[in-house]
């Protein structure tokens, strides 16, 4: 890199976080360097882009006088904002299409079936619940109580990794007001959709000829199988109980339903609340039936929309609902869900051209440039974490 290039590239990093440049593309500069925010940004090449120093990126990073330190804080702060809201925006989404779509996706993983309709039916009853985890539990249910065979509950659970692909494929459609953006996001979007349905195409077939995943679980299982706990990770902690608060989703309704406890959603309604309190304790706790506990004298009854112990029921509950009421409330939390999306989304991204405009092209690859065992790694610690590859992929896709 040459001395005029490496004060160029100094310049651009101390300049303020935020501040417009009188030049806005590389072809007005001695060095030829591009800027984030130039006009023509997006026209370099990967193989035209220099190679930065470590140095630099520290450099870039972290050294910024008091005024740009203010701007970093509060830009962080919003861009958190943003994320938190667009979080709470998926997992409200999550919970309104499982109100929505939750009796027919229950109805669908109900039957013993071939294969190809397996592989189907649990690519439609996660896009249905925009769920693969809500899907799979539901499927272990099902082998656990030998609803269905192990053979079939793993081609629904092939079906469920397609079907889950969908949520970041909505994401990327709030780019539509910009043409370049939506076509980055949307091959963002693409490469989970790609991975998985390639992942199937090979898989798929191997099992149907060797069965050799059956083969594979069935040597891992232990003698003995005794009752755990479950897991909740710290994304969900933070999203669900604001979330849960608006609207929360009755995944018991699906199961019965999946397993043949109950035949339709009719079964829980109309909605009865113990003395027309609505709380938990009144509404949402379950009958002893061995102890002779009656509906509607010693414990309530709730549909498709249900109580939560920490934060009691939710805005969109309602005692007396009938199926049509609870379906009208999870459509509008649908709409509410997608339109908070897009907002935070477009938030999100200002946030992140505005806190980057300015900085070299060369700084941003260099730092971004990670190894791609590492890439993976990282992916899979964070998708551990929130529990939700929706989550993760949905996430990455505005960057």
């Amino acid at each position: 890199m040459s001395t005029t290039e490496a004060q160029d590239t100094t310049k651009s990093e101390t300049t303020p976080v935020g501040e417009d440049s009188a030049v806005k593309s590389r072809k007005d500069r001695p060095t030829g360097s591009t800027h984030f925010g130039d006009a023509d940004w997006d026209e370099e090449r990967p193989d035209e882009i220099g190679d930065a120093t470590w140095g630099e990126v520290a450099k870039a990073c972290c050294v910024h006088d008091a005024k740009e330190w203010g701007k970093i804080f509060i830009g962080t702060c919003t861009a958190l904002f943003f994320l938190y809201f667009f979080l709470v925006s998926l997992e409200l989404m999550g919970s309104a299409a499982k109100v929505l779509g939750g009796c027919k996706a229950g109805g669908l993983m109900s039957d013993d079936t071939n294969p190809v309709a397996g592989l189907v039916i649990g690519e439609l009853a996660t896009a249905l619940i925009q769920s693969s985890s809500t899907t799979t539990s539901i499927i272990v249910s099902l082998v656990g109580a030998e609803a269905i065979s192990v053979n079939t509950g793993i081609y629904l659970v092939m079906g469920a990794n397609i079907g889950t692909s969908v949520t970041n494929t909505i994401v990327s459609m709030g780019q539509m007001a910009d043409g370049a953006q939506l076509e980055r996001a949307f091959a963002g979007a693409t490469v989970h959709d790609i991975f998985n349905l390639l992942s199937v195409a090979i898989l798929f077939p191997l099992e149907i000829i060797s069965h050799y995943l059956y083969h594979l679980t069935n040597a891992m299982l232990p003698d003995s199988v005794g009752d755990g706990e479950k897991w909740e990770g710290p994304i969900k902690k933070i999203v669900s109980p604001f979330a849960g608060r608006v609207l929360k989703a009755n995944k018991d309704v699906i199961k019965d339903i999946a397993t043949g406890k109950v035949e339709s959603c009719d079964a829980y309604y109309p909605v009865l609340c113990l003395d027309g309190i609505e709380d938990y304790k009144h509404c949402a706790s379950k009958c002893d039936k061995d102890a002779g506990e009656e509906v509607g004298v010693d414990c309530g009854r709730v549909g498709l929309i249900t109580c939560d112990k920490t934060t009691g029921c939710p805005a969109f509950f309602q005692n007396g609902a009938n199926l049509h009421d609870d379906s009208i409330s999870g459509g509008v939390c649908l709409v509410l869900s997608l339109f908070l999306l897009i907002v935070c989304l477009m938030g999100l991204v200002n946030v992140l051209q505005r806190g980057l405009a300015g900085m070299s092209t060369r700084i941003i690859y260099k730092a971004t440039n990670v190894n791609g065992l590492i890439a993976i790694a990282i992916g899979t610690g964070i998708t551990i974490l929130v529990q939700s590859s929706s989550i993760t992929t949905s996430v990455l896709t505005p960057f």
